[in-house]
């Protein structure tokens, strides 16, 4: 008599453990963010080069143990300047996702919940976003605010807040409609109790996903911005800056290959985390 629930709760454990189980290719997509993140917070935990002061008797040597991303045509150790650049980068995407998930989350949640009027403004207006290129409309934002890394993170935040306004007033339509909602109406709950306490966290998990998608795509964008120019000036350190410089000395390739590899793996990386945010949601 006891094997038969002992067999049913053997069964359904075992139908559990493959959805707790962590992906091989996620856990180095989270072991390379963690690194990203070290770095940013406490570079010079990693390296104890100079990231600004070269010896010009080294300058544009190779990877090496001494020098694991090689040297530039300073003398400067290029992975350094990778680590201390990393602080930069990540804060500035992090600005945008930030400007990003507020503004075009206020925009959807109000546009889905209150709907009438309030909705075909506010459509009409991530319309009208949403058909200026991304990038375009962050290169035309950043040229009017100035040229540095908080400008870029601003215009790279504005040119997304088109994308999260349209997923959150898609999510909270869908979740407006839900019994549970109704029956919060029906027993007396006012419309902005609804939409904090109901509406909004039901709303917003699918822009957790997108938000860990959005800062791969800042960092490439910012990352872009910078190369082009928009970024701060040199003796910084982002990666597109980084980019840009060795562009100039393809003779020694890893002045381009090094941050561009370390841009590529954390951007993919993130790509990775967030599809798998999705599929768990």
């Amino acid at each position: 008599m006891m094997a038969a629930p002992l067999l049913a709760v053997s069964r359904a454990a075992n139908g559990r453990r493959p959805a707790l189980r962590l992906p091989l290719t996620v856990a180095l997509s989270l072991a390379i963010i963690a690194i990203v993140i070290a770095w940013s917070l406490a570079p010079g935990l990693f390296t104890g080069y100079d990231p600004v002061g070269g010896v010009p008797a080294h300058k544009l040597l190779g990877p090496s143990a001494a020098h694991w991303f090689g040297t530039d045509h300073l003398g400067r150790d290029l992975y350094a300047r990778v680590v201390y650049g990393t602080a930069s980068s990540v804060t500035s995407a992090l600005l945008a996702v930030i400007i990003g998930v507020f503004a075009g989350g206020l925009i959807g949640l109000l546009a889905g919940f209150l709907g009438g009027f309030v909705d075909v403004v506010l459509a009409r207006l991530v319309d009208i976003l949403l058909a200026i290129p991304r990038f375009l409309l962050a290169v035309i934002i950043v040229t009017a605010l100035g040229f540095d890394t908080t400008n870029t993170a601003i215009a790279t935040g504005v040119s997304a807040v088109a994308v999260f306004a349209r997923v959150m007033r898609s999510e909270v339509i869908k979740t407006r409609q839900a019994t549970f909602v109704e029956a919060a109406f029906l027993q007396g709950g006012s419309r902005w109790h609804v939409l904090l306490r109901h509406v909004l966290p039901n709303a917003s998990r699918s822009v957790l996903a997108l938000a860990v998608l959005q800062f791969g795509l800042s960092i490439l964008v910012i990352a872009s911005l910078a190369f082009l120019g928009y970024g701060d000036p040199p003796p910084a350190s982002d990666w597109g800056l980084l980019i840009a410089t060795g562009k100039d000395y393809l003779r020694w390739p890893w002045l381009v290959y090094a941050p561009a590899l370390v841009t590529v793996a954390a951007v993919l990386s993130l790509n990775r985390i967030s599809r798998w945010l999705r599929r768990t949601d």
